[in-house]
């Protein structure tokens, strides 16, 4: 017993410093450049559904928010989690922007993270413990409402929206959750 907890205690020590984890991404895919472990992305899957951006994808690093304790809490007593958006293959049309929005899974409470900027990145935040990420094609000038108006070009679940199905898990692994809608 003894010697796993070493065991254990080493691999995190490792991990820790970078050693065990993967090497950085090559490029071919978009990655955030704050965050390199895999657990700590959400990564946004393209709909092929927008002109102009059938090929995006993208990649939601996702922090603790930090506070004077340590760990920051909303008011609910729920962790408050940093997203950092990144989208790339995206080309838009005059006028029209991309914007990130974040909804419960069951899409009834929706908040606006923002619109993405030049270089296809923006970041905002969300209390919420499972949740979706949804990037849209809006107008440029257009002030933005409490729900999106556009055609979504990319969505995301969080880790914790994952538990819902065995897709994608185990011995399911063949079948990828986003076969189910997610």
């Amino acid at each position: 017993m003894l010697r796993s907890c070493y065991l254990l205690l080493a691999v995190c020590i490792l991990s820790t410093a970078g050693w065990a984890s993967s090497p950085p991404n090559s490029g071919a895919e978009c990655v955030s450049p704050t965050f390199r472990s895999d657990y700590y992305q959400i990564k946004l899957v393209g709909t092929n559904k927008v002109r102009g951006a059938r090929m995006a994808k993208g990649m939601t690093g996702v922090t603790f928010a930090q506070s004077p304790f340590g760990v920051a809490l909303s008011e609910s007593g729920t962790y408050v989690v940093n997203l950092e958006l990144a989208m790339q293959n995206v080309t838009l049309d005059e006028g029209m922007s991309l914007v990130a929005w974040v909804s419960t899974p069951q899409i009834d409470q929706i908040r606006v993270i923002g619109r993405f900027d030049s270089q296809f990145k923006v970041a905002g935040s969300t209390d919420w413990n499972k949740f979706l990420v949804v990037i849209t094609l809006e107008p440029k000038d257009t002030p933005l409402g409490a729900t999106w108006t556009g055609p979504i070009v990319a969505r995301g679940m969080s880790r914790s929206g994952l538990m819902h199905t065995l897709a994608g898990h185990g011995p399911y692994e063949t079948e990828p959750c986003a076969v189910y809608g997610y």
